[in-house]
């Protein structure tokens, strides 16, 4: 793979893209480095990929996307916290930068109960002191730290790349009490869960900024990315796929009731999805490692369909367009692409840079 030599587009700074969406196998793992490579000739700001604990490892494939690309910013979106003790976390963005630039953003989240041999999802006070020791061992300082997040003792990172340090995002759903802790000053933003309405981004947004000037912290510092899936212009069929399917997989989470819950919606559904003889013996933790999206559209006829307009950027590429201008209203700074590949939203970007040059917003 070799990086493209086909000139850059300007930068677009609030639209970035995740890549490698979904279940990956090798091959799919290997597209997602040429996504990054398209996303940065496209124009996007960023790109960020969620981990799985199969052939989509954080740090090697970031890795692959930095030394790919020349520009475009970088990110995890997001690895749980207790995948990797704080000195390790340190040690991947140090690493990032070294090779690559300031470019990278580490993204860290609460998991899911079960993994890693602990019961529950990891608090947000271990969220807040990862990524404070992070933050400390970035910045050159030899720690001493005993808690949730682990143990250090007079540990330091020793060489450190010149220049600024890695940002950190938490990966939060906007509520209050996960507010509060973003508005901790180790957190530069915070990436919000894929699949809420603009009406719940704006819910978190308040939040958030009620929560910095509670702190004391200007709430302009926190910097809030949405994601959101986007299908312009695709065919029904794959645009069904993307959205519909998508949506089984994360009512099917343990958590899964959050999402009904944050866009005020009937919860009942979740035990309707939930209760579909699909998913009785269903052997793995996530739907979409145990069924095709094709095989999922059948347990998604029972969600209704004007919640996936409600949430998604389906459609015409206006029509996309104007979803996007609704979360960027409710207060989001930036948003990003989920579930499509960069390539596929050429046009949306596209339409995006100049729906922004005409009203001023670039």
């Amino acid at each position: 793979m070799t990086i493209d030599s086909e000139p850059l587009a300007p930068v677009v700074d609030d639209l970035s893209a995740f890549i490698i969406g979904g279940r990956v196998t090798a091959e799919t793992a290997r597209t997602g480095l040429s996504d990054a490579v398209e996303a940065e000739r496209l124009g996007f700001k960023r790109v960020f990929m969620s981990e799985r604990y199969s052939v989509k490892e954080a740090g090697s494939l970031l890795g692959g996307v930095g030394a790919l690309t020349t520009r475009i910013e970088y990110g995890t979106g997001v690895i749980a916290a207790k995948s990797r003790h704080p000195l390790m976390s340190a040690a991947l963005g140090a690493t990032q930068h070294a090779c690559y630039g300031p470019r990278f953003i580490l993204g860290i989240g609460r998991s899911e109960p079960g993994w890693f041999g602990n019961a529950d999802m990891a608090s947000f006070r271990e969220l807040v002191d990862h990524a404070t020791i992070c933050k400390r061992l970035w910045a050159g300082e030899s720690v001493t730290y005993h808690g949730p997040a682990g143990s250090l003792e007079n540990v330091a990172l020793g060489d450190i790349a010149p220049g600024p340090s890695p940002k950190i995002y938490l990966g939060l759903s906007g509520r209050p009490v996960s507010a509060k802790a973003a508005a901790n000053p180790c957190f530069d933003g915070v990436i919000l869960f894929p699949m809420m309405t603009p009406a719940a981004t704006k819910r978190s947004v308040d939040n958030l900024r009620a929560a910095c000037e509670q702190a004391g912290r200007d709430p302009a510092s926190l910097h809030v990315i949405q994601p959101v899936v986007t299908a312009p212009d695709l065919p029904a069929e794959e645009t069904r796929a993307l959205a519909n399917a998508r949506m089984v997989t994360y009512i099917t989470w343990p958590n899964g009731q959050m999402m009904m819950e944050l866009n005020e919606w009937d919860t009942s559904v979740v035990d309707r999805v939930k209760a579909h003889p699909m998913f009785q013996e269903m052997p793995d933790r996530e739907a979409d490692l145990a069924f095709t999206r094709e095989q999922l559209m059948e347990p998604a006829k029972l969600i209704p369909e004007h919640w996936i307009d409600e949430c998604s950027a389906l459609g015409s590429v206006q029509k996309c367009v104007a979803k996007l201008r609704e979360y960027r209203d409710a207060g989001a700074d930036e948003l990003t692409t989920y579930g499509s590949s960069p390539a596929e939203n050429a046009s949306l970007i596209q339409a995006w840079r100049e729906h922004s040059i005409r009203h001023g917003y670039m």
